[in-house]
This record gives C-alpha cells, sequence and structure tokens, in this order.
C-alpha cells in the first residue's frame, strides 16, 4: 500500500508537471512552430521539471519527517513523473491531431530542414542526408503513434532520472 502522502504529492506534482508542459506547448504553438527545434525550449523545460521535482522531494521528506527510503523517493518520482507525461502527451495528441492537425505536417518539415542544417554542418555526406530526410518523411513525430511512442521512452528516462533523484533524497539509513 501506498503512504497516502507519496500518493498525494505524486499525484499533486504530476499535475503541476503536466500542465507546466502543457503550456510550454501552448506557448510555442501559439509564439513559432519553429521553437519546437531550439535547444534551448527543451533546456527550460527540462529546468522546469527538475525543479518541480526537486520541490516534490524535499516536500515529502519534510512531511515524512525525514523518513524517506530509497524505495519512497523513487515511487513518489515515478508517480509524479509518469503523470506529467500522461498529461503532455494527451495534450500533444490533441493539439496536434484534432485542435491542428496541419501543424504537425509544419513541424515535421521544421524538423527535417533543421536536421538537414545540422549534418550539412557536420560535412555528412548528401547520400546520408538525402536516406535520413526520406526516413524522416515516413514518420511523423506528431502523430498519435509516435507521441504515445515517445511517452514510453521518456517514462525509461524518468525511471533513470528518478533513480538518481532517490538515491540523493532518501533519508539516511541507520545503524542496527
Amino acid at each position: 500500500m501506498i503512504n497516502e502522502v507519496i500518493k498525494k504529492n505524486g499525484i499533486t506534482y504530476g499535475v503541476m508537471i503536466g500542465i507546466a508542459s502543457a503550456l510550454i506547448t501552448a506557448t510555442i504553438y501559439a509564439v513559432d512552430l519553429n521553437l519546437f527545434v531550439s535547444w534551448w525550449f527543451g533546456l527550460l523545460g527540462l529546468v522546469i521539471n527538475v525543479t518541480i521535482s526537486i520541490i516534490l522531494l524535499s516536500k515529502t521528506k519534510k512531511e515524512l519527517n525525514g523518513i524517506f527510503p530509497f524505495k519512497e523517493a523513487f515511487t513518489t518520482y515515478f508517480i509524479a513523473a509518469v503523470i506529467g507525461i500522461l498529461i503532455s502527451t494527451l495534450f500533444n495528441i490533441v493539439l496536434f491531431n484534432v485542435i491542428d492537425p496541419g501543424a504537425k505536417d509544419t513541424l515535421s518539415e521544421i524538423m527535417i530542414k533543421y536536421t538537414v542544417g545540422m549534418l550539412q554542418k557536420f560535412g555528412t555526406p548528401a547520400s546520408t542526408i538525402n536516406e535520413t530526410v526520406a526516413k524522416m518523411k515516413i514518420t511523423n513525430p506528431y502523430s498519435t503513434l509516435e507521441l504515445v511512442k515517445g511517452s514510453v521512452f521518456a517514462i525509461v528516462i524518468c525511471a533513470i532520472f528518478g533513480l538518481v533523484f532517490a538515491a540523493f533524497f532518501k533519508s539516511k539509513s541507520t545503524q542496527e
């Protein structure tokens, strides 16, 4: 059975992470679709998620009077991460597949242009660039299937972050 504090905080902060992610996506969508390939917007999203996660784990540890074993720390973070990812993915599915399906095609073209530019900067042969572009045209990262696949990958990455955060925030073991 999951401790009520862990469950409550995980859910609350998971919703906060999901809403923050959806707001970032909506802001980029409203301002300029080219920002989706901007490294600093990705970094901003990561900083916001890490900050919320640190606040979540600090608050939960405090509410548990400093008794915060590794498993509970990981569980708290993982609940929040999964809820945040699910909200963000659902928002992206609705935005790019219901509200404005044309945006996913525009984004696909932006990503192809960005990728070609990067590959050219690194001196990649034209044949490799053409092959990469052909593969990118087959799949669209904003289709429902690709967004769901991306969310599974994101959950795996968050599990790794969760292990690191849990190791850092767990309470120190006592000698018995």
